[in-house]
């Protein structure tokens, strides 16, 4: 039956079995947030619907997508890798504001209603 698969399937097979590979990603390693336009916008990776939105950062859209994810107990991770993306990138980027206005908004105490 090998001889069948094609290269390609062969070598997804072969990646997904090696030391380190990225095969499939394991929920700790998935990044919920993809930056864009110097942080202003973002792609915004939902686990729950299988979504990606896009979405910008000032936006009460985001902050609503934030708080549903929250809910879903997603909150500590988001917030952790928007501390981390303020902590990596230049302060002009915003992810401290970013961070600071949706948890003025609540969007990370949801977590603990959903609990």
């Amino acid at each position: 039956m090998a001889a069948n698969t094609s290269k390609t399937a062969r070598a997804s097979v072969k990646a997904g079995q090696g030391k380190g590979a990225a095969g499939l990603s394991v929920l700790g390693e998935f990044k919920y947030l993809i930056p864009l336009n110097g942080g202003k916008h973002v792609y915004l990776r939902n686990l729950t619907d299988g979504k990606t939105l896009h979405l910008a950062t000032g936006s009460e859209a985001f902050t609503e997508a934030v708080k549903a994810l929250a809910a879903a107990g997603h909150g500590e991770k988001i917030k952790a890798e928007i501390e981390g993306l303020a902590s990596s990138l230049p302060a002009e980027q915003g992810w401290d504001t970013t961070l600071k206005s949706l948890e003025e908004a609540g969007a990370f105490s949801a977590e603990a209603v959903a609990a």
